[in-house]
């Protein structure tokens, strides 16, 4: 499940095909329609003032094409392009498409060109962003990264511990002494014998309990100052 929004631009002449196209794009929890057009010419005007993440785009269009749209474009976005010729199919992956869907679009196969559309999404903004410090923890066989301000917490589970982050939670087979080891200290403090939280992500605490978000973890008594003095620092 991702959790991120991206913003669309639906470009067709067809207004039978571009309504398709947005009943699906609202009904998707990762997809918003910011804007529908009937012609390039209107769409290359709209999108200099626009965040926009994601375009399915006709090819055959009065005046110019889908093609001569994403020419006059320098910061181009995402595209999916949808047409009902398969004549242009290779021509569309020389502009680096994400997807080619040919109409009638089903909505298995919008489905499928949307997830590629939100892993594309999501492997360029890592490439931009700076996620800082990471780990390797070994998950299900798997050699699994995981950035430091992204995660929560980790919580001791008998000879495993659950790593909590962001997006997911890993279930890995080591210690809890072992993570007091190798997490920065400036940055992470075992609060309990069964908990080790990212202070960053501290909300509230009381004498009994620290809140990560909707989180409520218990706090040791002999842990208070410690979690005082370094949420002081």
């Amino acid at each position: 499940m991702h959790n991120f929004i991206l913003n669309c631009y639906v470009v067709d002449d067809s207004s039978i095909q571009r309504l398709a196209i947005v009943k699906m794009i609202e009904n998707h929890p990762n997809l918003k329609l910011v804007g529908e057009f009937s012609n390039a010419v209107e769409t290359k005007a709209a999108i200099k003032d626009a965040q926009v993440d994601l375009i399915f785009l006709d090819i055959e269009m009065p005046i110019l094409t889908g093609f001569d749209l994403l020419d006059d474009i320098t910061e181009k976005p995402g595209v999916i392009f949808v047409t009902g010729q398969t004549k242009y199919a290779f021509k569309a992956f020389d502009y680096a498409a994400i997807d080619y869907l040919q109409k009638p679009i089903k909505k298995e196969r919008f489905l499928y060109a949307v997830e590629r559309a939100l892993l594309d999404y999501k492997l360029r903004t890592e490439l931009v962003e700076d996620r800082g410090e990471f780990i390797f923890v070994k998950s299900n066989l798997k050699k699994r990264k995981v950035y430091l301000k992204e995660l929560h917490y980790v919580q001791a589970l008998g000879d495993y511990v659950k790593l909590i982050t962001d997006e997911d939670n890993l279930v890995v087979l080591s210690t809890m002494k072992s993570f007091e080891k190798i997490l920065p200290a400036d940055q992470f403090l075992r609060i309990h014998k069964s908990y080790i939280i990212n202070l960053t992500k501290v909300e509230n605490y009381n004498s009994k309990t620290v809140e990560l978000g909707k989180e409520s973890l218990p706090l040791s008594r002999n842990r208070k100052t410690d979690l005082v003095e370094a949420l002081a620092v």
